[in-house]
């Protein structure tokens, strides 16, 4: 793609996230999505392949219907309540179809189904904007949207915990993989989201980590299924020696940082008087690390038949980058330690 259009893209990407992030209308914050669903569209459908015309058209129409629905709820809470302010919601009605609506462009269950299918057409580098860089403006409203509904925003989170973790277990196809991976965490940032604004930021961030890092080790070794992680060995034996501790990061198992936000929900939970909601997430939590260790003996534990024309890339010069994968995998799997610093500075 022409460089120009690239950042002109890019471009759009940012201003759609900031509009909808810095408004407290829910027109422009329907503006924002709207213009960060089209400008992220050309990145998708750039193949020219079937697969990823297929992947968009799916994405498109998945994320006009949330919009839609959107725009619809919001017209109703002014028409109900005379107020376009996006903190005013005090209308159940329009504040369940918004909440909703913005679960749909996420991708939480049960709303979830097209998420695997869209990543799965992706390359992995859009792919990594649409799992991390389009989850921030939705993010954004559902933060400043009066958690006035408690029992839709459990029900929504625990089953994307038990969804993530079942879809994820059959799954052959590492974006497939990491696409169940997504739903599984943003269920983990719902469940919390009304009593612990601050968590589900910290949850976000961990995740954006995380997962930055798990697209680029795939990007790195060209890996697109299991199979294929058996001969990372040749290419990157340093990458492929960290690549099972960051999926266990992923999995939230200590002394990895994804254990951190899993330890503050739970703990938070437990506060809140919700000791059945923190058990059945963390027995969720085990689904999804079933998979993760899967995926590390397939990388770690098997190894492709060693011939001479499968250890070339050991000795040819690699072309990826790997400034950005090493600057996001040292924190996604070093940050445990910082939990006392952490618990401080949110005031948990």
């Amino acid at each position: 793609m022409n460089p120009y259009i690239l950042v002109l893209l890019f471009f759009g990407l940012a201003l759609g996230t900031t509009i909808t992030a810095t408004s407290s209308h829910w027109l422009l914050a329907w503006m924002g999505l709207e213009i960060n669903t089209l400008a992220i569209i050309p990145l998708m459908a750039q193949q020219h392949h079937p697969r990823a015309i297929e992947a968009t058209t799916k994405y498109f129409l998945t994320q006009a219907t949330a919009a839609a629905t959107l725009l619809f709820a919001s017209t109703t809470n002014a028409w109900l309540t005379g107020q376009w302010d996006i903190q005013l919601m005090v209308h159940p009605v329009p504040t369940t179809m918004i909440i909703l609506a913005l679960a749909l462009k996420i991708g939480l269950a049960p709303l979830h189904t097209w998420l695997p299918e869209v990543l799965q057409g992706l390359d992995l580098t859009t792919g990594l904007v649409l799992s991390t860089w389009q989850k921030l403006a939705p993010f954004a409203l559902l933060l400043q949207i009066p958690a006035a509904n408690q029992e839709l925003l459990i029900f929504l989170g625990l089953t994307s915990t038990l969804v993530g973790g079942w879809g994820g277990l059959n799954q052959t196809q590492l974006r497939k993989v990491l696409a169940y991976s997504s739903i599984a965490h943003l269920g983990w940032m719902l469940i919390i989201l009304q009593f612990a604004p601050s968590l589900t930021l910290l949850a976000l961030l961990t995740y954006l980590i995380m997962t930055s890092s798990a697209f680029l080790t795939l990007d790195f070794n060209g890996a697109t299924n299991i199979n294929s992680l058996a001969t990372t060995w040749m290419k990157a034996p340093l990458v492929t020696a960290l690549t099972p501790l960051l999926l266990l990061s992923l999995g939230g198992l200590p002394p990895m940082t994804g254990f951190l936000p899993k330890w503050l929900i739970l703990q938070e939970l437990t506060k809140q008087q919700l000791p059945m909601t923190a058990t059945l997430a963390a027995l969720t939590a085990l689904l999804s690390l079933y998979f993760y260790l899967r995926v590390s003996y397939a990388i770690t534990l098997t190894i492709a038949p060693n011939n001479l024309a499968g250890l070339t890339p050991w000795r040819l010069p690699t072309s990826s980058l790997s400034f950005p994968l090493s600057f996001a995998t040292l924190p996604a799997l070093l940050l445990l330690p910082l939990t006392p610093a952490v618990t401080a500075l949110l005031n948990l």
